[in-house]
C-alpha cells in the first residue's frame, strides 16, 4: 500500500495546485443520468462550446481524474465518448433527466437497440 499512498499524496498535492481550475459548479451525476455536456471545441482561431447530450453509462471517481463515460446514438450508431469532469475543456455539465437504475456501470445498453434502451425516469432526486 505504499504506492498508493504515495499517489495519493501526489494528487492531493496536484488539487492544492490547480484547484482554480477544478469544476466546482457540478451538479450531482449519477449513472443512468441523462446529461448535456459543453464541449469547448477551438476552430482555428476561435473557440465555442458544442452540447453533447446522452446517458451516463459509467463513472470513475478518482479524485481529480473523475471521468464519466456519456454513450448516444447518432445516426443509427451509438456513439460513448469519455469526459474528464475537470478539465478545461468541458465548459458545463447540466443534468436533464434522472434515471432509475439497478446497476453501477450499464454497458448492457451496448447490446440494446430502440425502446429496449429506455430507462425508467426518477423523481425522488432534484435536477
Amino acid at each position: 500500500m505504499k504506492g498508493a499512498e504515495i499517489i495519493r499524496s501526489i494528487e492531493t498535492e496536484e488539487i492544492e495546485r490547480v484547484k482554480k481550475e477544478l469544476n466546482k459548479k457540478l451538479p450531482e451525476i449519477y449513472v443512468g443520468d441523462t446529461v448535456k455536456v459543453g464541449v469547448k471545441i477551438k476552430e482555428g482561431n476561435k473557440e465555442r462550446v458544442q452540447p453533447y447530450e446522452g446517458t451516463v453509462i459509467a463513472m470513475r471517481n478518482g479524485g481529480i481524474n473523475e471521468t464519466i463515460t456519456v454513450r448516444r446514438v447518432f445516426q443509427g450508431v451509438g456513439v460513448e465518448r469519455v469526459f474528464l469532469i475537470h478539465s478545461p475543456r468541458i465548459a458545463s455539465i447540466q443534468v436533464t433527466r434522472r434515471a432509475k437504475v439497478r446497476r453501477a456501470k450499464l454497458y448492457y445498453l451496448r447490446d440494446r437497440v430502440g425502446k429496449s434502451t429506455r430507462l425508467k425516469q426518477r423523481f425522488d432526486r432534484s435536477l
